[in-house]
């Protein structure tokens, strides 16, 4: 029988099986030997031990198309990054983080700025511009007037779709907006520090129909991208790609070399000064960081 690790906890996996339910697992002896740990968005293979309590065994993990360190999950179609546009105010340096993180993985990646009933139409079409001129699918919601709501069910129709960002900007607000019977905690901000509380505490997928999942992860503050050297880091970034073989030397990382066409396309505002500031300081952080 087959299907799909929905949620995994203290080494036990419950696993989604289409028209037949939840089923409580333990993963086979096979995968410690092998050091394979079970990944939330798992398609795997099960035993059946009881069929009436509904436990198993999960005796084949499927090939992986793809996989993320944090959170830990697999298989995932696509990500929805959700920023408050105010109350938090976007940090929009960990926004580039994550961006990045998706590049890396060939994740696509639609940025959802949520709580826009807060602002004026002008203040959130400026973040727009950034983002839709580097390349991204940009959406803007709220969940308190149910705008974009609509939307964001058409986008993740058929898929399975993580939702991701800091915490307090309303993803779990957005899941129970989309699926009212996950029941997800909603977390209140901090006055003082303007921060959301950590609600979700575990990844969790969620079958809503369709073939549909949904992913809402743990609240995240800070991204690290420990894992690569600075030189690959242009690579990540869509709206260099045009320009990333007709600088004037070969290997141009965009940062202090002379006939720069990146730094060209930024003098005419082609490229987001914003954007373009936030490479330069991972670009620093991944070069001076110190190696052990």
């Amino acid at each position: 029988m087959q299907g799909k690790i929905i949620k995994g906890i203290a080494g036990f996996y419950y696993v989604h099986v289409v028209h037949s339910g939840i089923y409580e697992c333990k993963a086979k002896g096979v995968f410690r030997n092998k050091k394979i740990k079970p990944l939330v968005g798992d398609d795997v293979e099960i035993e059946i031990l009881d069929e009436e309590k509904k436990l198993g065994n999960i005796s084949n993990i499927f090939m992986r198309k793809n996989e993320l360190i944090r959170p830990a999950v697999a298989n995932i179609d696509q990500a929805i990054v959700v920023f408050a546009i105010a109350d938090p105010m976007p940090n929009l340096n960990l926004l580039d983080r994550f961006l990045v993180m998706m590049e890396r993985s060939d994740i696509h990646t639609i940025i959802c700025f949520n709580k826009v009933d807060l602002v004026k139409e002008d203040e959130f079409l400026k973040y727009r511009d950034i983002y839709v001129n580097a390349g991204y699918h940009v959406i803007f919601t709220s969940t308190q007037i149910n705008m974009g709501i609509s939307d964001v069910f058409r986008l993740i129709s058929g898929k399975t779709t993580a939702f991701a960002g800091p915490s307090g900007v309303g993803k779990s607000s957005m899941l129970n907006a989309l699926m009212p019977e996950a029941n997800s905690k909603t977390g209140e901000i901090s006055g003082k520090i303007k921060r959301g509380k950590h609600t979700t505490r575990h990844t969790e997928l969620f079958h809503v129909g369709n073939n549909s999942y949904l992913m809402d992860t743990p609240g995240f503050s800070s991204l690290y991208t420990n894992d690569f050297e600075c030189e690959e880091l242009k690579w990540y970034f869509r709206e260099f790609a045009e320009y990333n073989e007709t600088c004037r030397f070969k290997g141009c990382v965009h940062v202090n070399e002379p006939d720069c066409s990146v730094k060209e396309a930024l003098a005419e505002e082609k490229i987001s000064r914003q954007r373009y500031d936030n490479y330069c300081l991972l670009f620093d952080e991944i070069k001076n960081r110190k190696k052990y």
